[in-house]
């Protein structure tokens, strides 16, 4: 498979990769992470400008109809550069189901706020007990008048308190692991009824638990068919977890970066301690690892952008991806850290935010556990 880039996604990579060193160095970070909203209001307009908020979306709802291979340089550079505003979370999952499942009106209305940057999505998944199972869901829509009203309560909603509208998924028919009776709503994040706990991940990522009680809205919020939301819900799933992995390979290739010029420039015994063969060996390993990782992304990618004509396939394929995706990102942030020594782990330098990154990108969407499982059912 070749990976080159055509001249456009060089082009937009490169552009990513300077708004990074130029506004989003790792002391801004530091910065952003620490502010109250967890997030930069002016970074989230420099990606907008840059186009990349409209890059996956269809171009009815205002975007350029990329694929998820189109974003690979993207998430690269968004993962080298540890961005934590929520680009994910709006354009790659929340944003994708309106886009794939939604009506007409439902992408002309939300696509080109999305695109320009004033609206930001959360998708309010997972609830407590489930896992990684997307059809474990208990929270439940009945009809009310002419809408809906929904009760039930999400936990880990990655960037929920930053999300101006929530995805929620809520059962209209069946029970907790039904994957038929599944529905999809779109809720104002400041709805009656909408509250939140909000906190802060590891990595330095914004979270909420949510909690919705007697939470009303219109006809005109349900996502796609009554019922029909779990397939969409597993493709938008899919395509996040490839651009998660994507986003991976990004961080990995920083830890690797990062970690051989500090082998040149260490010294033990008078000389640099890239001269020691052992640890040579263990710096290849963390490259072969992270361009392994790269490659089974791009065929994941090449899978999740096939259409849906074998979802088993892309089941199986993203499955592999997820699982190597987590093997190689515990490697290599763990020789990465070991290999600056003690102060690999200090909060000073940003190879051990790389590795808080990488150790929560392992859980994300299903840990090797549940990924093996599922590519077995689906070989």
């Amino acid at each position: 498979m070749d990976f080159t880039l055509n001249e456009e996604q060089k082009q937009l990579a490169d552009s990513v990769r300077r708004f990074i060193e130029k506004d989003y160095d790792f002391e801004a970070r530091k910065k952003i992470v620490a502010s109250a909203g967890g997030w930069s209001p002016s970074a989230w307009k420099t990606m907008a400008e840059l186009g990349l908020l409209g890059l996956p979306l269809s171009e009815d709802a205002g975007g350029f109809g990329g694929g998820a291979g189109d974003l690979v340089p993207v998430m690269n550079e968004i993962g080298a550069g540890l961005v934590v505003e929520p680009f994910l979370a709006t354009v790659g999952l929340a944003g994708r189901l309106v886009d794939r499942a939604g009506s007409a009106a439902q992408r002309q209305a939300l696509g080109p706020a999305i695109v320009d940057g004033s609206l930001k999505l959360a998708l309010a998944q997972t609830e407590d007990g489930a896992g990684h199972d997307l059809a474990w869901v208990a929270t439940t829509a009945r009809r009310d008048g002419a809408g809906w009203t929904i009760d039930g309560g999400k936990i880990a909603v990655l960037h929920a308190p930053t999300a101006d509208k929530l995805v929620v998924s809520a059962r209209t028919a069946g029970k907790a692991g039904d994957a038929a009776g599944l529905s999809l709503f779109l809720v104002d994040a400041n709805a009656a009824g909408v509250s939140m706990k909000t906190y802060r991940t590891q990595d330095g990522v914004r979270g909420a638990d949510v909690t919705l009680e007697g939470v009303r809205v219109g006809a005109d919020a349900l996502i796609g068919a009554e019922g029909g939301g779990f397939e969409p819900l597993e493709e938008a799933v899919d395509f996040a977890t490839v651009l998660l992995c994507a986003e991976a390979v990004g961080v990995m290739k920083f830890a690797c970066d990062t970690t051989l010029e500090y082998l040149k420039t260490r010294k033990q015994f008078g000389v640099n301690i890239g001269s020691f063969q052992a640890l040579q060996h263990r710096m290849v390993d963390m490259i072969v690892n992270t361009e392994q990782s790269r490659s089974i992304t791009y065929l994941a990618c090449s899978k999740v952008d096939g259409g849906a004509a074998n979802a088993a396939e892309r089941r199986r394929v993203v499955s592999a991806a997820k699982v190597k995706i987590a093997e190689s990102a515990r490697h290599v942030g763990q020789e990465a850290i070991q290999l600056h020594g003690g102060m690999g782990m200090t909060v000073e330098l940003k190879v051990s935010h790389a590795f808080k990154r990488l150790t929560m990108i392992r859980q994300q969407f299903g840990d090797e556990d549940f990924h093996l499982a599922r590519f077995s059912k689906a070989a």
